[in-house]
Formats: C-alpha cells, structure tokens, sequence
C-alpha cells in the first residue's frame, strides 16, 4: 500500500521524477515501477532500458544519486528506485516538491520558504537581525515578560539580575554577536521597523461586506497580546447576562482562556515572512482569526486537533513565552482551547487549513439557544437524520452537532430510541434554554 515512503507507478513517465525529488526533501522513499496502485505486479516491458538510462537523469536533473534495481516476480520485470533523504533542499526544474501521506506536494509561498530555512538548519525567527542592540528594546515589553515570568516560577530574580544582554543570553536571543528576529519582535517598541506586517488588525463586520469599525494593534509582540485581548473582551465582544438566584453573572461569549490560547497560537506560529498582519474578523455569532501559518509537511487539521508533536514555526518567540508562563506545554494548544470551549457550554471552533494560512472560528455561545431549536425542528420533521445530515442541513459542523445533541438528551429534550443505524430521534420537549 502506498505511504509516506513507498508510491506505485504501472509505467514509467518522466514527470515522475517529481516523485524521487518529493522523497529527497523528506524522509526518503522507494519508487516502484511495474506495480499498479494495488500493489500487483504488472511489469514492464523496458525495465534493461530504464536501469541504463533513470540512473544519470536523475542525476542530471536533480543532481542526487538512487538505487536503481530490477526486480521480477512470478516473470514479471519492475523496477526498485530507491531515495535516500537529503540534508539539502531538492528541486526539480525549478519546483520543490515534498512527500506528504501518500501524495507528494509541490511547495510555494510561505510553505517554501519555511523548508528552505529547514533544510538551512535555521527557522525564521532564528535568522540574525543586523542594526539591532539591546539598547533599541522596549523597557516596558521587558518589565511585563519579568512580571510574569517570576509569577509562573520559570525564571528566577537571579535571571534578571544581570545586564540586558545577560537575560537576552538567558533566552537564547543571540546569534553570535547578532540579536535575532526573534528579539525584535518579542521586545522592540516598533517591530515593524524590521519585520512588515508585524501587527495585528481588529474588524468588527455586520455582514462580510459591511466593515462597522476596526483597530489596529501594534508594539512588541507581547504589548500586542495584551492590547488584543482587552480590545477583544470589552470593545469586540458583547457578555452574555444570566442571573444565579439575584446575582448577576457576565460571561464572554467564548471562554477567555480558549481566545487567549487561540491569540498566543497565531502570534507563536505565525509566518512573519509573508508581510501580513494577523487578522480578527468579529461578527455578532462568531469570530474568526486569521493568520499566515504553515503546518509541519504532512500535517492536517485532524494533526491539530488530535494529540500530536510539539513543532512551533518560530521556537524562539515560544520559549519566551514558555518561560512568561503564557503558554503551558507546546503541542497542547489546540486540544486545551476545545476542553475549555466544551467545559464552557460553546461549540469547540473550527479549523480551515488553506495554501497561505489557517482560519481559526469561534462560534458564539448566545447562538446555542437558536441552533438547537433549529435541530429540534428538524429532527421533530426527520426522525431518522443522522448526524451529518443535521449539519449539512444546519450549517453546523458534525463535531458540533454531536456536542449539541449531547446536551440536549442531558437536558431532557431530546432522547434516542433504538441503536446507531436503526434508531430515531424523539423531540421530548422543543423548550431550549441556554
């Protein structure tokens, strides 16, 4: 079966030498020919041909050297490529392809320039930034990573009892004799000067055409979590009123630490090469954030959203706010904002992967009420729906139907006769509450 490391092809054609280039840039691979995409040998005709020619066109083309062999089985040739991974990028007529699962992809965009610093050793916010001292560096962004830094316990006063450089050495900001992007952007007043787009912008839309207002958010990057989060949680964002006996209760219509998370997530994984800012788009019943960020090669939002490896984009910006307790393990972000979203009583948000960015959506917890009277109608009228028949009827993701389904048979509203497949849905009582 193909995989990461092995691709069937019936013939040979010479476009696949994409295919050995993808293997190169990753783990490597083995290429067969003669072998369709079941695994059954069918053989070739030229396999003698092809072991005196693939050889030097590979060579020639991409400047590598594989393991060309022919195999036969039941007297049938096929051919055996084997690539071994480089420590170098690998391109193929100008193209940079990578294996990605079982297909292999060609990179462009921020997903290319982030394999190419790979390859280099290097990761964007590693790179040394020239004209930058630690005198430049803002005394305000400095005096909020210490506060919360010694809160969490992990630094102590003796890391900051030396000279700036001594902490900025403490942090791993150096590059020789360089300070690093990485520092410019974590401590400068305005880290616009050396890196564009290094801000953040706030809309607030009545629908995806009517821009009602904006802000813009700019400063260190850690004046720039601060600032978002205030302006989210009292300009942006309406409280949810309810009463427990007299009291009364203000809530957020998304749990604040899910939103924090969601922010320190697009500041941390951000690709600050592209030159855009990262973009919040509030509405009445949702916010979305947007942010230019490149997954790790083979990763989708089914690897973000389950339990996976720790691989920030830019590991220096994270180990300083590892070490200001902003961020409580790397690798547990987006698992922590679902928990915390579920423990809240809101649908868990959204993830769209695209070719230049992730889309991150919170829905709002005062559209619960509307969206399970919208489910309940529904299945009073189809009994039968399975669960991603509601969603497609109702807009909903099929892990959010799934939570609202959950807490309406808790809430007594909704009950399910008979099993899996052959049950139905009973509409108890069509009287939501939040």
């Amino acid at each position: 079966m193909e995989n990461q490391n092995i691709e069937y092809k019936s013939q040979w054609k010479d476009e696949f030498l994409k295919e050995i280039c993808a293997f190169a840039n990753a783990q490597g691979g083995t290429l067969y020919v003669g072998i369709d995409d079941k695994g059954n040998v069918c053989g070739i005709n030229n396999a003698d041909t092809l072991l005196e020619t693939l050889p030097n066109k590979i060579t020639m083309t991409m400047g590598i050297v594989a393991a060309v062999n022919v195999l036969q089985k039941d007297g049938k040739n096929y051919l055996q490529i084997v690539t071994e991974p480089h420590p170098y990028p690998i391109n193929y007529k100008g193209a940079y392809y990578v294996r990605s699962g079982s297909t292999s992809q060609e990179l462009k965009n921020n997903a290319l320039n982030q394999f190419l610093l790979q390859k280099r050793g290097k990761t964007w916010d590693s790179v040394p930034q020239p004209y930058l001292t630690s005198d430049d560096l803002d005394e305000q962004s400095i005096q909020i990573f210490r506060t919360n830094a010694l809160r969490s316990q992990r630094m102590t006063e003796a890391d900051f009892a030396g000279t700036r450089e001594h902490l900025l050495q403490k942090l791993h900001l150096y590059e020789g004799s360089y300070l690093k992007r990485a520092a410019a952007l974590l401590f400068h007043p305005d880290p616009e000067t050396f890196v564009t787009g290094a801000w953040v912008k706030i809309d607030y839309f009545n629908t995806n055409t009517d821009l009602l207002y904006q802000d813009e958010i700019h400063g260190s990057l850690f004046v720039q979590v601060k600032q978002v989060l205030d302006l989210l949680t009292t300009k942006y964002m309406k409280s949810i009123i309810r009463y427990e006996d007299i009291q009364r209760i203000d809530e957020l219509p998304v749990p604040r630490s899910a939103l924090r998370e969601a922010v320190m997530n697009a500041v941390i994984h951000k690709f600050y090469g592209s030159g855009n800012p990262i973009q919040i788009s509030v509405y009445e019943d949702k916010l979305m954030i947007y942010n230019t960020a490149v997954l790790p090669i083979g990763w989708t939002t089914e690897t973000l959203k389950g339990k996976h490896n720790s691989e920030p984009a830019n590991p220096d910006i994270a180990n300083a706010f590892f070490r200001a307790g902003d961020i409580e393990a790397w690798g547990r972000g987006i698992e922590r904002i679902m928990n915390e979203c579920k423990e809240y009583g809101c649908p868990c948000p959204e993830w769209k992967v695209t070719e230049t960015g992730i889309w991150t959506t919170f829905h709002f917890k005062t559209t619960q009420k509307t969206t399970q009277k919208t489910i309940l109608d529904y299945l009073a009228a189809n009994p039968t729906a399975t669960r991603d028949e509601i969603a497609a009827y109702s807009g909903i993701t099929s892990d959010g139907i799934k939570y609202h389904l959950n807490k309406l048979q808790k809430q007594g509203l909704l009950a399910r006769q008979g099993g899996r497949k052959e049950g139905v849905w009973i509409v108890i009582q069509n009287n939501t509450s939040e």
